[in-house]
């Protein structure tokens, strides 16, 4: 619970509980500053048995005007005593117990006798045929995809291999064209020499 100031004045509490061995309060006790708020928790200890219903715990909230500038180690117990002229108001405040989980609502197919399990189990069952019928499609497109990859791979490798021939066989061509422009070169000089020759006799003979 939030205890809020919405005095200017500084404010004392206590929180008081008909069974303090049952209840933890933190803090039981302090002092709230004009305008602002103090939170206060509430905890039920660990119960052996489940508690008597209805509940008859109750819990006192005590409030009081305390002198400006006061702090929780100014607090003492006659500051709520109302002999001496002061003003202290309570509130009152009775436990109720409410359950930590509620009931679920009941399904419209059991007022009609249907059971409940069955409709679940009836889903259960569809959801899984819908999860094994996707993944069925998973699969078959998976497999789809790794034959076009594989297809894909081959026809690469075979165009590579093409290449690869067609780049000897080019060489192979220029070494064989090489040979023959080299072969070639060296018939037409031996036929020139030999005319050459032949001329420079013919003039050695006339002379």
């Amino acid at each position: 619970m939030q205890l809020t100031n919405k005095t200017d004045k500084y404010v004392s509490f206590k929180v008081k509980t008909t069974n303090p061995t049952k209840y933890s309060v933190r803090p039981n006790s302090g002092i709230v500053l004009p305008g602002s708020s103090c939170n206060v928790t509430v905890t039920m200890q660990a119960q052996k048995e489940a508690p008597p219903e209805p509940c008859r715990d109750k819990f006192l909230i005590q409030s009081v005007i305390a002198p400006d500038g006061s702090t929780n180690q100014d607090m003492t117990p006659e500051m709520f005593n109302k002999e001496d002229g002061r003003v202290v108001k309570e509130f009152k405040m009775r436990v109720i117990y409410i359950p930590a989980n509620p009931p679920s609502p009941v399904p419209e197919g059991s007022e009609e006798g249907t059971p409940p399990r069955a409709s679940s189990q009836e889903n259960g069952n569809q959801n899984f045929e819908e999860v094994s019928r996707s993944l069925e499609d998973t699969k078959e497109k998976s497999s789809e995809a790794w034959s076009a990859i594989s297809k894909l791979t081959d026809k690469k490798a075979s165009a590579l291999q093409q290449n690869q021939r067609l780049r000897q066989e080019l060489e192979m061509m220029r070494k064989d064209i090489s040979k023959s422009r080299s072969g070639g070169f060296s018939l037409m000089f031996a036929i020139l020499v030999g005319l050459l020759g032949v001329l420079i006799g013919y003039l050695v003979k006339r002379s």
